[in-house]
């Protein structure tokens, strides 16, 4: 077929702004010069002057997990505790017996009342239903006594931290591997659960222009419920799945390699954490605040046995001190890891101490960033970070000194919606200073993402020969006045040159 009667941003600097797009099987065949004529084509589709792009990557989502957060209590804005509990209170009056509550999004360093939950307080709308409600930044978990009464009092892990109060009983607020350990025991969710709320999950991010995921859900089994989909023919976006840095013995003995899988799911990266998030007021910290969950030489060793066999690795780093020794140890290793090729990257790089901002360009290694999370998390930037700030959310510094910026979602931290990430990245940022252009925006979620999974040849721009992956705007972005950019529609997505959400025509 041949799009045409409108721009195709190429996002390829050879022919940055088509006016039309041939397609011929799942390939993009030619592009047509804004002074060339498109050639007969027995189905052309009109665009009516709309705009095509490639298909936008999400690359930090955690899909399962937000898949099956469709279906839960929704936290998120909630400005007190008392809000909290009402949404609780009106969720649990419509729920079957016998049905644990599941919910997300608090965040309690927002709440009016100015103190943490307890169980206390759950138990009040609750009664004896178990309860179960992650924090915004998934890194807390808020349980009611009957949850909590699960675990017998065995709730203290490395690496976790679990409140108490001044009698030393449990609130019923966990931290960290406290959290994911007592949620991996008790409240595990059925594989059937996950595949279906994923099946209308990725319709979902159809229809917001998504063609390929960063999956983070490897710890729950997420390869295993991608296959099932697969097999159900409901998977209409790529994979790029990591796996716990734990699993690297089961990947050794297999001898499996990164990039190990299908055109639509491959296994890529491990994943790890150096430390909590802001949120929680759990990460690691120069001041010497937050939560140590892996030190900068434990990730030198699990970077250079991941070099060894084949797997680049992707981790977890908030604060200032987690990212510097993160860094450090992609220093120290980078004998083992750079001459393979392997494509490294720190996820979030959320707050950065200034002499550290270059070292990302310097020493190649990728940040994969969330540009919804500068705006979202500017309060409590400001409140926890007051006097650091200056290295907080720096994406324009980043990519200034020679950074890959990507750009993922962190959903359901945040919405898993590339465009609102873009809008953020533009017009949504509270420094002025590290504000990006559309065109960079873009890049940052169609192209960058595609080099990650070594796919630069293969998807994120549309040139001949790359997958017929794209996204169909109702207006030009890179044409259009910047403060147009949240009024910015996806129209239609097409993965490998079928049409996977509203195909055409269109009014």
């Amino acid at each position: 077929m041949i799009l045409q009667n409108g721009a195709v941003r190429t996002l390829d600097p050879s022919l940055p702004l088509a006016r039309a797009l041939a397609i011929a099987g799942d390939r993009v065949a030619g592009g047509v010069g804004v002074h060339e004529t498109a050639l007969a084509s027995p189905d052309t589709v009109d665009l009516g002057g709309r705009c095509v792009v490639p298909g936008f990557t999400d690359a930090h989502v955690h899909f399962p997990t937000w898949a099956v957060a469709q279906h839960e209590v929704k936290l998120d804005g909630c400005g007190s505790l008392a809000e909290a509990l009402e949404r609780v209170r009106a969720a649990e009056a419509g729920l079957p017996e016998g049905r644990t509550l599941r919910g997300y999004g608090w965040r309690s360093g927002g709440w009016t009342e100015g103190r943490e939950p307890t169980k206390e307080d759950l138990d009040a709308v609750t009664g004896s239903r178990p309860a179960a409600l992650v924090s915004k930044d998934y890194h807390s978990l808020w349980v009611n006594s009957a949850t909590l009464a699960l675990a017998g009092g065995d709730l203290e892990v490395p690496g976790g931290v679990v409140e108490r109060d001044a009698a030393g009983a449990p609130t019923g607020v966990m931290r960290e591997e406290s959290a994911w350990r007592f949620k991996d025991a008790y409240l595990a969710i059925p594989a059937d659960e996950y595949v279906e709320a994923m099946r209308a999950g990725v319709r979902l991010a159809n229809a917001r222009g998504v063609t390929c995921v960063h999956d983070k859900d490897g710890w729950i089994g997420a390869p295993g419920l991608w296959q099932r989909l697969d097999e159900l023919g409901a998977l209409s976006l790529r994979v790029w799945q990591s796996v716990p840095h734990d699993r690297l013995p089961e990947l050794r003995s297999l001898s499996l390699r990164s990039g190990v899988g299908s055109p639509f799911l491959r296994i890529g990266y491990l994943k790890a954490f150096m430390d909590g998030t802001l949120g929680s007021q759990t990460a690691w910290m120069l001041d010497g605040g937050g939560v140590v969950i892996t030190s900068g030489d434990e990730l030198a060793e699990i970077v250079r046995d991941a070099a060894e066999a084949g797997w680049p690795v992707g981790v977890h780093a908030i604060g200032d001190r987690a990212n510097r020794e993160a860094l450090d140890a992609f220093e120290r290793t980078r004998d083992a890891w750079a001459p393979r090729g392997l494509r490294q990257r720190i996820e979030h790089a959320q707050c950065l101490a200034p002499e550290d901002v270059p070292r990302f360009g310097e020493l190649g290694v990728a940040a994969s960033v969330q540009f919804t999370h500068a705006p979202s998390d500017e309060d409590l930037a400001k409140r926890f970070w007051a006097d650091r700030l200056d290295g907080a959310y720096s994406f324009r510094s980043l990519l200034e000194t020679g950074a890959l910026l990507a750009n993922g979602s962190d959903a359901p931290v945040e919405e898993l919606d590339p465009w609102a990430g873009i809008v953020a990245a533009v017009l949504g940022h509270w420094r002025d200073d590290q504000r990006l252009t559309a065109e960079e925006a873009l890049h940052a979620t169609c192209v960058a993402p595609a080099w990650l999974s070594h796919d630069e040849r293969v998807r994120g721009t549309l040139v001949p020969g790359r997958l017929a992956d794209l996204a169909v705007l109702d207006r030009d972005p890179l044409a259009c006045p910047a403060g147009e950019l949240p009024e910015v529609q996806v129209v239609a997505t097409m993965v490998a040159g079928r049409w996977v959400h509203n195909p055409p025509p269109w009014e």
